[in-house]
């Protein structure tokens, strides 16, 4: 009996890739990493997952690499953790005949402009949006749609770009910022398209969607305007059934009019006096690591259910927990400097009552700054409890002592900074 091979074009950095590895090895398959850069992530060298090279940035270069594993063994999946691959995931398991969401689904999703039309074409609720190519545009569709307004590429990922205007002058230096990027963070070739929309009043959620049905709803943080950045997920959210329901019915709704039906889908909306609004739908897992969230709060490993619909086999998404789980991302509040505590102030941290885990991603006597999208974020707290009150508070707490580690040019570090801690 030939091997059976898991084909994993790219993935992300933040932990999920690594978790669809170990959960197809965990299923008794090989993982293989389709990639043009395995030294991008850590875990290859690692935890020893075989990589083959090859120019991901073009569908036949991965369809070629793919095909050619099936000499040695028999690939049963295609698939992708990473945003900027899903859509090449996808056409390259449908040219293999293999499961994997509508590839025409995904590209409709990813590009947010398409996504924005057949969302208000469906009547899904959303903000007022435009889409442009030229400055003169932005700022019209922004003086229309009115002040403040929300700014974002057309395709992208992790809150990059995203920013709120407030005038015509903020638009259109923006507009000029996003319309000149020919590549994204991962060197792909950038879309010449803005999208301008309404902003949207109200507490944020995300719903995690899998099959076309909702698994969670999740309350969600982030940085003060003019960046939307998350600073932090709880899991699940503390709001009444009512509002549960509005939230979970709207999302369903999206996927189903995008036609995402397979797998993981990640729905970010707002909820306001006039129900709740979509603010974006994503055809891939959530990040933030909101599925390992969701595994310690209710028992229901996303991870693991995303790596068996790769492989056409149905996941198990019963909720066997009643805990409640809380994130917060280390984050600047301005220029700063990482300490030399940054040792002492992680082991505080790990003592709280509560705190699961907690990581710190910057070495001392890096330079960081307040955060404008996902990259500058720091590090993170995991707390888990038997309420929403007590694992945010833990979070919060580990997280206020982890700061004390960022200290500014004229800032003397002394051993009573981690007080806050006790």
């Amino acid at each position: 009996m030939s091997r059976e091979l898991l084909a994993l074009v790219e993935s992300n950095t933040t932990g999920t890739g690594r978790h669809f590895a170990q959960n197809a090895v965990r299923l008794g398959i090989e993982p293989v990493l389709i990639t043009h850069d395995p030294e991008r992530y850590p875990y290859v060298r690692e935890d020893g997952v075989r990589h083959v090279l090859a120019d991901t940035s073009h569908e036949q270069a991965v369809f070629d690499a793919v095909s050619a594993l099936n000499q040695e063994g028999t690939v049963v999946g295609v698939t992708s953790s990473s945003d900027y691959y899903i859509a090449t995931a996808a056409q390259v398991a449908r040219r293999l005949g293999l499961p994997g969401p509508p590839p025409e689904a995904v590209a409709d999703c990813r590009d947010k402009g398409t996504q924005r039309r057949v969302l208000e074409a469906a009547g899904v609720p959303g903000p007022r949006f435009a889409v442009v190519s030229q400055l003169a545009e932005a700022v019209a569709a922004a003086q229309d749609i009115g002040f403040p307004a929300v700014l974002k590429p057309a395709q992208g990922s992790g809150s990059l770009g995203v920013r709120l205007c407030a005038d015509a002058g903020q638009v259109r230096t923006h507009a000029a910022e996003l319309l000149g990027t020919t590549v994204n963070e991962r060197g792909l070739a950038a879309d010449a398209h803005v999208l301008v929309e309404e902003a949207v009043a109200g507490d944020e959620f995300s719903v995690e969607v899998f099959d076309g049905r909702a698994v969670a709803v999740v309350s969600k943080h982030l940085t003060p305007h003019p960046y939307f950045v998350e600073t932090g997920h709880d899991v699940p959210a503390a709001i009444p059934d009512g509002i549960t329901g509005s939230l979970t019915a709207c999302a369903e709704s999206a996927a189903a009019a995008l036609g995402l039906i397979h797998g993981a889908v990640h729905v970010e909306l707002r909820i306001g006096s006039d129900g709740p609004r979509i603010i974006e739908v994503n055809p891939r897992l959530a990040g933030g690591m909101i599925p390992d969230l969701l595994r310690r709060a209710r028992g229901v490993d996303l991870v693991r259910a995303q790596v068996l619909a790769a492989l056409g086999r149905p996941a198990d998404l019963t909720h066997t927990r009643s805990a409640t789980a809380s994130i917060r991302f280390v984050t600047a509040n301005g220029d700063a400097v990482v300490s030399t505590r940054t040792e002492h102030t992680v082991a505080a941290a790990r003592a709280v009552d509560g705190v699961a885990e907690v990581a710190f991603y910057k070495t001392p006597g890096t330079s960081v700054k307040a955060p404008q999208d996902f990259r500058d974020r720091l590090g993170h707290v995991i707390a888990v409890a038997d309420t929403p009150q007590r694992s945010r508070e833990a979070a919060e707490t580990a997280v206020r002592g982890m700061r004390t580690a960022l200290v500014t040019s004229t800032t003397t570090v002394h051993p009573g900074m981690e007080a806050s801690l006790r």
